[in-house]
């Protein structure tokens, strides 16, 4: 399935026609970036205790990981970012209350999202948290009792198998076209793998199966240094802060072309996995530099 999305991000780089891949500068910046072991985030990231609530507390995050299109229009809190706001009130709702079951998942409405998370019930994206965290409970109850961590123990040691139970649910479904061509990014089906490995709570023996998680973050912080050349009206596009559709050609090359500018990094550079790649140029992109221009956004449930 991975194989197959490497292929067709390929595919979409050799024809597209608003972003292109700089090749010549691939293996010089390869070289430069910094390696480190993912660390976990205070604020963010919940660590400790039962393994059954740890893997509720991610699959449950990242059912919600996306709305990034909205962002500037959450209320955020203590200077955080959209997605830290959103992540460090999952985290205290699990800490003071404990998770939410899956039969409480079933039903929460945009109410109860909302005031979990800080935000106004009106908002759009709350209505489609709660749609989004109403599938996951409706699938963790008929398809495995109920129980969280029987999802990933469902998966073994692989996380392509994971990512590909995650594929077939509304809550994780992230596929667009192009020219006829399917698209399978799955960003946040492949996040939830990384997340889970990277906190201990799965044991994956395939991480380097995972591509680059697309968002519109990673494409951004490629752009800014030189590894993805933008059309000059898209580029006037982004910088008004317009919205681009999602599954429209400019935003699905955006994506393809940097999940294929990051493979080539990877096969420029032989000690690296995508998903190492793309955490450096996340954590690139916190820097002022990058928040200082605007970035691409799309209104959508893929990122």
């Amino acid at each position: 399935m991975l194989s197959g999305l490497r292929a067709v991000c390929a595919a979409v780089a050799e024809r597209s026609t608003y972003v292109r891949v700089e090749l010549d500068h691939i293996a010089g910046y390869g070289a430069t970036l910094p390696l480190e072991a993912p660390a976990s985030d205070p604020e963010t990231d919940l660590t400790g205790g039962p393994r059954e609530r740890l893997a509720a507390f991610w699959l449950t995050l990242d059912a919600i990981n996306f709305g990034s299109g909205w962002f500037p229009t959450l209320r955020k809190h203590g200077g955080r970012s959209g997605y830290h706001t959103i992540a460090s009130a999952v985290r205290e709702r699990f800490l003071l209350r404990g998770h939410w079951d899956a039969s409480e998942l079933l039903i929460v409405d945009r109410v109860e999202i909302a005031k979990a998370l800080g935000q106004d019930p009106e908002h759009q994206l709350m209505g489609l948290f709660a749609t989004s965290l109403n599938d996951l409970g409706r699938h963790v109850t008929d398809e495995f009792g109920g129980r969280f961590e029987a999802v990933l123990d469902h998966a073994g040691a692989s996380a392509e198998a994971f990512v590909g139970l995650l594929a077939r649910w509304a809550c994780f479904a992230d596929t667009s076209t192009y020219a006829g061509l399917e698209i399978p990014f799955l960003k946040r089906a492949q996040i939830a793998a990384a997340d889970l490995h990277r906190s201990g709570v799965a044991r994956f023996e395939d991480l380097d199966r995972l591509t680059m998680f697309a968002d519109n973050l990673v494409p951004h912080v490629l752009r800014l240094d030189g590894i993805l050349r933008f059309d000059p009206e898209l580029v006037k596009r982004i910088d008004r802060e317009e919205l681009l559709e999602h599954g429209s050609p400019e935003e699905v090359e955006i994506r393809a072309c940097a999940v294929h500018a990051v493979e080539l990094i990877v096969a420029a550079r032989p000690d690296a996995r995508a998903a190492e790649i793309d955490q450096a140029l996340w954590l690139r992109g916190q820097q002022p530099r990058y928040k200082a221009s605007p970035r691409h956004r799309s209104r959508c449930t893929a990122y």
